[in-house]
């Protein structure tokens, strides 16, 4: 099986960063396209009946268009030390698993290759597992880096 466009999700963490490094070396392998995503909320408030516009929820807004820019910058550098070169796009919505299998369908990815913190316990209870949420939710093939 070839896959002629793979989909990674940054955050900018290091388990991020080695699932980039991983979809990177199979995007070499197969001559695919690669698109690393970061996702910022456009309102993390949406449905919140207290919110009102201010000046921090803007700064807040810069603040993590700015982490997204930064990690995806890193990511892509990692991409392109292992011979790939990588699209990078900046996803303004909701933060979840939605986000990604959205993008992933809009750019007909045919892999998404995520990292996973492999948290158990009561920290999977409560911080819950993006990963398996991805997974889940959608019927193309995810691969789960997890080191």
């Amino acid at each position: 099986m070839s896959y002629q466009n793979i989909l990674v999700p940054v955050d900018g963490s290091e388990i991020s960063l080695s699932a980039v490094k991983k979809a990177a070396q199979l995007a070499q392998a197969f001559n695919s396209q690669l698109t690393l995503i970061s996702l910022v909320s456009e309102d993390p408030f949406v449905n919140a009946d207290f919110y009102y516009p201010s000046p921090i929820m803007k700064e807040y807004f810069v603040q993590a268009y700015a982490n997204a820019e930064k990690s995806l910058k890193e990511a892509q550098i990692i991409a392109s030390e292992n011979g790939v070169n990588a699209n990078i796009e900046i996803v303004k919505g909701e933060v979840s698993e939605k986000g990604i299998i959205e993008t992933a369908e809009k750019l007909n990815t045919d892999l998404i290759v995520i990292g996973s913190h492999g948290r158990k316990g009561f920290q999977k209870f409560l911080l819950g597992s993006f990963a398996q949420d991805v997974l889940q939710g959608t019927k193309l093939p995810v691969l789960i880096v997890k080191e």
